[in-house]
C-alpha cells in the first residue's frame, strides 16, 4: 500500500483513474521505508533512509511466478533537466512535468515522451526480458502549441 504521508514531494499522475506515473522529487527526505506503489503494480518503487549501524537482515528472493502485461520503467535523473510529456493510451497529450537531477519517475501506463532541456544523465530500470521492437509503438509528439492549449499543467 502506498505511503499516504509523502505530501507534495511525491506526485501521482493520473488519467481517468489510471496511474500514468509517480514522480518522487529529489527533495523527498523521510526516515524509514516509504512505498509509493500499490502492492499489485508489477514495478515497485520505495524510498529508504536508515541511520548508520542499522542492520538489514540477509535474505534471498524466492521464485514467484508473476505475469507482466505492460513494460513499466523507472528513471533516475543523475544530472540535467528533462521534460516528460504524458499521453493517454489513445495517444492524446495530457500534461507535462519537469524532472531535475535527483528526481525519480516511475512510468506505469499510458504514453510518454521526453525533451532534454539540459544535458542529462539518467539510469533506466525496467522489467525484462527485452522484447525488441514489439515492446513499444512510437507516435507523433504533441507540438508546443498543443502542449500549451491542451495540457493540464506543465
Amino acid at each position: 500500500m502506498p505511503d499516504q504521508s509523502c505530501g507534495t514531494l511525491v506526485e501521482r499522475i493520473m488519467d481517468e483513474g489510471h496511474l500514468l506515473a509517480i514522480i518522487v522529487s529529489h527533495q523527498f527526505d523521510s526516515a524509514g521505508i516509504h512505498f509509493f506503489t500499490d502492492d499489485d503494480l508489477s514495478q515497485q518503487l520505495a524510498y529508504m533512509r536508515h541511520p548508520a549501524g542499522r542492520i538489514i537482515e540477509p535474505h534471498v528472493h524466492n521464485p514467484v511466478r508473476r505475469e507482466v502485461h505492460y513494460t513499466q520503467e523507472v528513471l533516475f535523473i543523475k544530472r540535467g533537466r528533462l521534460r516528460v510529456d504524458f499521453y493517454s493510451e489513445s495517444r492524446v497529450y495530457l500534461a507535462s512535468r519537469l524532472l531535475d537531477a535527483g528526481d525519480v519517475i516511475l512510468l506505469a501506463t499510458g504514453g510518454h515522451g521526453f525533451e532534454v532541456l539540459e544535458d542529462v544523465e539518467m539510469i533506466e530500470v525496467k522489467q525484462g526480458p527485452y522484447a525488441g521492437d514489439s515492446d513499444k509503438t512510437r507516435f507523433k509528439a504533441a507540438s508546443a502549441d498543443e502542449r500549451a492549449t491542451r495540457g493540464r499543467r506543465t
